[in-house]
């Protein structure tokens, strides 16, 4: 028997929360046997707030860094792919939250949570899981992201700014203008290399290299998830402004890998499988990137 995504609804949050937090994704999916996804790594912070069926989230790397039987949870950044199991009917909201938003919100430097899955219950002060209750109380998804509005824009102004020079360099590196040498950029900030990598790991999760690779995968991720979910076999030229690449090679340049090789490097380390593995004919990828 095939899973049932019975309910999709996205919500934009209000205008002061975009900076921060992209959208909200409303769900409801039965899936009437066992359920299992790969999730790909990112240089975001997953968080799901559900009340249904709980689910199980397992690093292949480290069993023990995963999380068991949870209905909600928050995840990463991740280097390295890993599994979500369910059965059952799962109902909740799902939020993508980048490193330096989610350390304000959640209030934990990210390199205490950094490839690792952690319940909700369990959280330090209890807010998400008091927050989750709220959500399946309320009776329309336009309720719930009205209350996750009210409730962000809350912890954000109790919380400390992240440092300007962090929130810098994370621009930098997340901009697609070009690669940045994280070498370079320690010096733009009068820090040495280490300095950098420490404090960047503590606050981000990541150290720079890493979000720099992440972030990039990112990007070809998702773009190469959007052409090859609707059946247009490489290198068969797509519609689209600029013209596209039309073989794994240029595909690979485009999105800032040295070669196809690379490119499918990269696929296997933070994916688990080939492009082409990962998205056939008709799918789609579960993490948008």
């Amino acid at each position: 028997m095939t899973p049932t995504l019975d309910e999709v609804v996205v919500g934009v949050p209000e205008a002061r929360l975009r900076p921060y937090v992209g959208r909200y994704i409303g769900y409801r999916e039965t899936a009437p046997a066992p359920l299992v996804r790969h999730e790909a790594a990112g240089a975001f912070v997953v968080v799901i707030l559900g009340w249904g069926a709980p689910l199980d989230v397992v690093d292949p790397r480290a069993a023990a860094h995963g999380a068991y039987a949870v209905d909600s949870f928050v995840a990463g950044p991740f280097d390295g792919y890993c599994a979500t199991s369910t059965v059952g009917v799962g109902v909740g909201v799902q939020m993508l939250l980048t490193p330096l938003a989610a350390r304000r919100i959640l209030g934990t430097p990210l390199g205490e949570v950094a490839n690792r899955a952690v319940g909700v219950d369990q959280w330090s002060d209890g807010w998400l899981d008091r927050l989750r209750r709220r959500l399946a109380e309320e009776p329309t998804w336009g309720a719930r992201f009205t209350l996750l509005d009210a409730a962000l824009a809350t912890r954000l102004a109790g919380a400390e700014p992240v440092d300007a020079r962090l929130a810098w360099a994370w621009r930098r590196l997340a901009g697609e203008g070009g690669p940045v040498r994280v070498a370079g950029l320690a010096d733009e900030l009068g820090w040495s290399r280490r300095h950098l990598a420490v404090r960047f790991h503590r606050e981000t999760g990541l150290t720079p290299r890493t979000a720099v690779r992440l972030l990039r995968f990112q990007r070809a991720y998702a773009a190469l998830g959007r052409r090859l979910a609707v059946c247009e076999p490489l290198p068969a030229p797509v519609r689209e402004d600029p013209p596209p690449a039309r073989t794994w090679a240029d595909l690979a340049v485009r999105y800032g890998y040295y070669d196809q090789s690379h490119l499918i490097r990269d696929f296997r380390e933070f994916a688990g499988a080939t492009p082409a593995a990962l998205f056939p004919p008709g799918s789609h990828p579960s993490n948008p990137g």
